[in-house]
């Protein structure tokens, strides 16, 4: 009996992570309005922004970044932008200082030695002088509504941290960009409805977000997943964080799944990291906060040892129902399936269903090395950016 209730158990932890709570959030979320306190692009008093993000390497996409950063409908008199090249050996730097002497907005500092984001971020962070900061990354690329749309919520002074919506820009059929943005879709929708409904959105997107300066908690050394970290230390102190659809910004997402996956297990580690630092939000009594922690997150990140769970307690109990037979080999043919795909593959054969599998198994896969590699001990946070143009 007790092998039965750990398998449905886990079950429903994964379901309700998956299915129900995105449900649950529908539903509330039904008459709730967006923020309406807000800056319009008339006001005189808009913020001063800083637009700060870290470079290693991006030579490919440095200047369409900083283009798309300039060409917006806010003040360019009221936006500064300052970005840290962490030891770049292509022609990172060289692009930089080029478009630097045309547009005195723009600021440069070069580190010597590899840094890591959350380091580069802390120090031009502490060196910023604009109420607002925007942090974003090298590749995701703005419309000229971005910054306002991002800005204008901070007249509402609860409103600590507003994240933008990450769209992807390409896709392809023989990877996994469109899994990828499947999955990003539903974080996007998930995230805006929990700051519809409680101000609690469970992370920000790191590549798009923008805090008040007086809330930026630095990041401690060696964490990964940064955004995460500094999102629930405003839940902490009491903050809001909210997502606004309508400041899109374009990436251009994943399509190889080992790339992907490495990126995941490196995202898995800062999981860690945060849930160790921030369990205490578990018990948090801020509305909304602990609820979305530990149903959009938490049950998430254990999804790999409920998939075990699952597994191993369904060939304890194989022989005590036709159910649990059927429920066995279903099992098996969900784990033989990122075979079958990557066989298919070879000969050209895409099966959406068949990667939408695959890249769930996958990404557990990934969660769980991540969890072995922070029980391991973190040396450093130091990071390999994603390949651009997959």
């Amino acid at each position: 009996m007790i092998w039965q209730i750990i398998f449905f158990l886990s079950i429903f932890f994964i379901g309700h992570s998956y299915i129900l709570y995105p449900v649950i959030l529908q539903l509330l979320a039904k008459n709730k309005k967006q923020n309406a306190l807000t800056y319009s692009i008339t006001d005189s008093n808009l913020p001063y922004v800083t637009v700060v993000f870290a470079a290693y390497n991006e030579e490919k996409v440095i200047a369409q970044k900083i283009e798309s950063t300039l060409n917006t409908n806010y003040p360019l008199e009221k936006i500064r932008i300052f970005i840290g090249s962490d030891s770049s050996t292509d022609q990172t730097n060289k692009i930089i200082s080029l478009i630097e002497k045309e547009y005195h907005q723009l600021k440069l500092k070069v580190f010597q030695s590899r840094t890591g984001k959350a380091g580069i971020i802390n120090q031009l962070v502490e060196e910023t002088q604009t109420e607002i900061i925007i942090l974003t990354d090298a590749n995701v690329i703005f419309t000229e509504n971005t910054i306002l749309n991002l800005v204008k919520h901070f007249k509402n002074n609860e409103i600590v941290i507003v994240g933008g919506q990450i769209v992807n820009s390409h896709f392809n059929e023989h990877g996994i960009s469109f899994q990828e943005e499947s999955y990003i879709s539903r974080e996007n929708r998930i995230k805006y409805q929990e700051g519809l409904i409680w101000g609690s959105m469970a992370g920000a997107f790191g590549g798009c977000y923008a805090i008040r300066k007086n809330w930026y908690s630095p990041v401690p050394p060696r964490f990964f997943m940064d955004d995460f970290y500094i999102t629930m230390n405003v839940f902490e102190k009491g903050g809001k964080a909210i997502l606004e659809p309508t400041a899109l910004c374009y990436e251009d997402v994943s399509n190889k799944l080992s790339e992907e996956f490495r990126r995941k297990v490196r995202i898995s580690i800062g999981n860690f990291q945060n849930l160790y630092r921030y369990k205490g939000l578990v018990f948090s009594n801020k509305k909304g906060v602990a609820f979305s922690f530990i149903s959009h997150k938490i049950l998430r990140w254990f999804g790999p040892f409920f998939l075990i769970l699952i597994f191993f307690s369904n060939i304890l109990v194989y022989h005590s129902s036709v159910f649990f037979q059927i429920t066995m080999y279903f099992q098996l043919l969900l784990m033989v399936t990122p075979l079958i795909d990557t066989l298919l593959l070879t000969i050209k054969v895409n099966i959406n269903l068949l990667r939408f599998i695959t890249h769930f198994y996958s990404m557990n896969l990934a969660l769980l090395i991540g969890f072995i590699k922070y029980l391991k001990g973190v040396k450093s946070n130091i990071w390999q950016p994603t390949q651009r143009f997959q």
